[in-house]
């Protein structure tokens, strides 16, 4: 295709269209053999027109403001340098004067013309791969909808949450016996998403409110209450333990085909379950368990479902799920928490003001990164692999319940055996191995 007929140029271009094909055409009888560069000629003027018009004699010069100070190492206010029109001259003019200026002394810095006006680079012919700067921004998240899920262990509430960050639609899903009472009266205090229970436009109705799950109590056809604009809260009783919250990522393959390849189905039921049991608090009395699971969608530890596809291949070849990660270019964790801590502060979770939480893992890594994301952990509770607190695994035996394909019974392997290994010993896990007899190690 021919310069001139490029679209991403056709407001730009100036010149002559013979002479934009002269600069990238191959022309005279002594050269035979194309130059091996030759293929680039049409990216390089593509680049000198996109950045504004030109002449003849000096298309795309440019050059900084002379300023160096501006953008020396100990400013602390650093600038991005302006780009300006270069005011040279056409080469047949610097070369006559090169001959009558060559003993003269040059003329100082503070005294040459100004630079013109910078040169504006229309946006939409920046290069898709460039590295644009960008402000950072708060995260913000949004509670677009919620459900009631009925479970074998019990009724959740479904939470989905837009974002500013990325298109993903996460998920919290709120175990919370005090969302169904109709009257008001709470062993503690409910768990409830600020941004649903907001009243979004002055025109909205209650049976849009309803829709979006902005209601209290439980929706039938007879009961039907909206939600109330939240306030500034409830007071928590100091003998009502903080909830029990767990940061779970997303895993096609173990929730959904029950791969052994990871505990992570069984977490995501585990995690469900435990949060279920009731809580014992003061004067031998006890109340119902409550708590929030975050569901990111992060695939395979954040590096997504396709290198997670990948990374198998290479733990079939020897590799462990760590430096699978590292042999694709990743890091042994690629997963971030600033979304997952936004959404239990709309939960009204972890912040100073709210109630603290109690984190249930095994990884140090995350609670660290958590409270640098500014959650307040108060405690960190541990969950060991069934598969490590029933040995040996009994054969064939009855498959229980549970939310995800392994459900609620105990599952085994050698691949599953392997990773929760790595998981020790390369990730750091809290979490006692195994030795040769099956009985855990102290």
């Amino acid at each position: 295709m021919a310069l001139t007929e490029s679209p991403m140029l056709g407001s730009h271009l100036s010149e002559p269209p013979s002479l934009l094909d002269a600069f990238c055409t191959q022309r005279g009888k002594r050269r035979h053999i194309p130059r091996r560069d030759a293929f680039i000629d049409p990216l390089l003027i593509a680049t000198v027109f996109a950045t504004g018009p030109q002449t003849h004699h000096h298309a795309g010069h440019a050059l900084y403001s002379p300023d160096i100070a501006k953008y020396s190492p100990g400013n602390s206010t650093q600038h991005k340098p302006c780009p300006y029109v270069s005011r040279q001259a056409p080469r047949s003019s610097r070369l006559q004067n090169h001959e009558t200026t060559q003993d003269e002394e040059p003329a100082p810095l503070t005294s040459r013309p100004h630079p013109a006006a910078p040169v504006l680079i229309p946006e939409t012919l920046v290069h898709p791969f460039a590295e644009q700067s960008r402000a950072p921004t708060t995260v913000t998240v949004t509670c677009m909808a919620r459900t009631r899920i009925p479970t074998v262990h019990g009724t959740v509430f479904l939470h989905l949450y837009h974002n500013n960050r990325d298109n993903k639609e996460h998920l919290a899903i709120v175990i919370d016996p005090a969302q169904l009472s109709n009257d008001g009266q709470y062993s503690a205090p409910p768990i409830r998403s600020h941004s649903l229970d907001s009243v979004w436009t002055e025109s909205e109705t209650a049976e849009e409110r309803l829709i979006r799950g902005a209601y209290v109590g439980t929706l039938t056809h007879e009961s039907r209450q909206p939600s109330q604009p939240p306030t500034n809260g409830i007071a928590l009783a100091p003998h009502v333990p903080a909830p029990l919250v767990r940061i779970h990522s997303e895993c096609f393959t173990g929730e959904t085909i029950g791969s052994m390849r990871c505990d992570c189905g069984e977490q995501l039921d585990e995690a469900i379950r435990v949060i279920s049991q009731p809580v014992p608090v003061a004067s031998s009395r006890s109340i119902p368990g409550r708590g929030v699971i975050v569901y990111m969608r992060q695939e395979g530890r954040g590096i997504g479902l396709l290198s997670k596809i990948r990374a198998y291949n290479l733990q079939d070849l020897g590799h462990d799920t760590v430096s699978a990660n590292l042999k694709l270019g990743y890091k042994a964790d690629e997963r971030g928490y600033e979304l997952a801590v936004a959404i239990l502060r709309d939960l009204g979770l972890g912040s100073e003001q709210g109630e603290g939480v109690r984190l249930l893992t095994n990884n140090p890594d995350k609670v660290a990164a958590l409270e640098r994301e500014g959650l307040r952990v108060v405690e960190r509770v541990p969950m060991v692999p069934r598969s490590w607190r029933y040995r040996p695994i009994k054969e064939n035996s009855q498959r229980l319940l549970g939310v995800t394909t392994v459900g609620g019974g105990v599952v085994g392997g050698e691949d599953l055996d392997k990773y929760l290994r790595t998981k020790v010993l390369r990730m750091g896990h809290m979490l006692p191995l195994h030795s040769p007899d099956h009985s855990l190690a102290n």
